[in-house]
């Protein structure tokens, strides 16, 4: 599978992609790559992805366009799909995502689902939260959650001196 690694704020991102679309975003800290993968600097997902993240981090972009070639149950493509209808800099429990895709009893299947989403940050699964308003559960561990989320709320509220 070709990949590419990409710098970011939360630290390195590994981006794998087929000649469909983008398969994964490998948060740091999970960063074990199948024995296929081959570094393809030239691949246009790859490109493409890399620089609509680096321009999310930036403060420049708030939802991706990236073709996603998604490897899930229909369930879990339908949970992960619903992510993208998340607003930037908005947060939304498990049990409001469940009612969103018209499954409201659901709260945990959408969880499990959410925690293989294969995609972070392009399908933002970090701006799902408990229905205590606590951060749960994800990829990067929580403290990456909490960036992720604190980086929107700054670009959000026009204190990115970027924007």
């Amino acid at each position: 599978m070709p990949f590419l690694t990409l710098a970011s704020p939360i630290g390195t991102l590994i981006l794998e992609a087929s000649d469909r679309g983008l398969r994964k975003v490998v948060l740091p800290g999970d960063q074990a790559l199948p024995d296929e993968s081959v570094i393809r600097p030239d691949h246009p997902v790859l490109n493409d992805t890399a620089t609509q993240i680096s321009e999310y981090f930036a403060g420049r972009r708030q939802t991706f366009s990236v073709p996603l070639d998604l490897d899930g149950t229909e369930f879990q493509r339908t949970v992960w799909m619903s992510l993208a209808e998340i607003p930037f800099g908005a947060t939304q429990t498990y049990g409001q995502q469940a009612e969103r895709i018209g499954r409201p009893r659901a709260a945990r299947a959408v969880g499990a689902a959410n925690g293989r989403n294969p995609v972070p940050i392009v399908l933002p699964c970090h701006r799902v939260i408990g229905s205590d308003g606590s951060l749960t559960g994800f990829a990067g561990g929580l403290e990456c959650k909490q960036q992720l989320l604190n980086h929107e709320r700054v670009v959000h509220s026009g204190l990115d001196g970027d924007r």
